[in-house]
C-alpha cells in the first residue's frame, strides 16, 4: 500500500511489521514501547490489523506507553539552548557528576577505580531514575535525587549490595572459601521480615513481565534493601554463634544475590565495593 508520491504512511509500515511478526516470527505477544502520545495511532493500527486478519485474536498486540521526562520547569527536558538532550551527553554528564561524588567520598581510591565506580553508578542512576517511575507518568528529572545514596535510587541499591558483600570480606580471609551458609532459622522478627520479602521475588518478576511495569521491581528492591538494613541493625551476623551465624549469612547471601539479579534485569550493574 503506497501513496501516489511512492512514500508510505507510518500506519502502512506498522501493519506490514505486524504481518511479518505474526507470519515469519510466529510471535504470540508483541509489545509496542512508545511515547504515550502515540496511543491513538496504535489503537487504530491494531484495529485495522484485526479487521484485515493480519493478527488473529490469539496474538496479543500490547501498547506499552511511557510518559515524558520533564525539566524543573515542568516542560519536556531540553538543553539550555532549547534542543533535545542526546542520550550520550546525558550519560557522560551522569558519569562526570558521579566521579565528583566518588572522589569526594573516597579520595584514597586510585583514579581508574574511581572512574569505574563512576561509570557503573552514573549510568545505573539514569536507568533506574527512568524505570523507577510508573512508566505511564511524566516525571521531573533531577540530578540530585538521581545520584543520592538515600531513597529509591540506583546508588542506594548498589551501595546496599556492596555493603552486604563487605560482610563476607570482613568475616573471611581472602584465602578461605566463602561459606555457603546454613539452614535458615527465622526466629527474630527482623529475620522473618527479610525472609518474607525474599520469597516474593519470583512473583514480583512475574508481575513486571505481565504488566510491563518495571517500577514494580524497583519498589520491591527498595523495600528489600530497607528490610535488610533493619535486619542488619538488629541481628548481629559475624558476631553470632554456630547455626545462628550460618543462617544469617545465608540471609545475607540470598539478599545480595536477589538485589544483583533484580538490578541485572533492569540493565544495571553492581559493584563489590563502593
Amino acid at each position: 500500500m503506497q501513496k501516489t508520491d511512492e512514500w508510505y504512511l507510518y500506519a502502512t509500515t506498522d501493519l506490514a511489521a505486524i504481518r511479518y511478526r505474526v507470519n515469519q516470527l510466529k510471535a504470540d505477544r508483541v509489545l509496542y514501547v512508545t511515547d504515550s502520545r502515540q496511543a491513538l495511532h496504535f489503537r487504530q493500527v491494531f484495529a485495522v490489523a484485526r479487521a484485515a486478519k493480519f493478527a488473529p485474536e490469539s496474538v496479543s498486540l500490547e501498547p506499552v506507553a511511557f510518559g515524558m521526562m520533564l525539566g524543573a520547569d515542568g516542560k519536556p527536558f531540553r538543553t539550555r539552548e532549547g534542543g533535545t538532550v542526546k542520550l550520550m551527553d546525558l550519560l557522560d554528564e551522569a558519569e562526570r557528576r558521579a566521579f565528583e561524588l566518588v572522589s569526594a567520598k573516597n579520595p584514597d581510591l586510585d583514579e581508574p577505580h574511581r572512574r569505574e565506580i563512576a561509570r557503573v553508578v552514573g549510568i545505573g542512576a539514569v536507568k533506574y531514575a527512568d524505570l523507577a517511575q510508573n512508566r505511564t507518568s511524566d516525571y521531573v528529572f533531577s540530578w540530585d535525587k538521581m545520584l543520592t545514596l538515600d531513597g529509591n535510587t540506583a546508588p542506594y541499591m548498589q551501595y546496599a549490595y556492596a555493603r552486604i558483600r563487605s560482610i563476607f570480606r570482613k568475616g573471611f580471609s581472602a584465602g578461605n572459601e566463602t561459606p555457603k551458609g546454613g539452614a535458615l532459622q527465622v526466629a527474630h522478627p527482623a529475620e522473618r521480615a527479610l525472609a518474607l520479602r525474599l520469597v516474593r521475588f519470583a512473583e514480583t518478576v512475574a508481575a513486571v513481565a505481565d504488566q510491563c511495569l518495571p517500577h514494580i521491581l524497583c519498589a520491591y528492591l527498595y523495600d528489600l534493601a530497607g528490610a535488610f538494613m533493619g535486619f542488619y541493625e538488629t541481628c548481629p551476623v559475624l558476631q553470632a554463634d554456630g547455626a545462628t551465624r550460618a543462617s544469617r549469612l545465608t540471609l545475607c547471601d540470598l539478599t545480595a544475590r536477589t538485589i544483583r539479579t533484580g538490578l541485572d534485569l533492569l540493565g544495571i550493574q553492581t559493584l563489590e565495593q563502593m
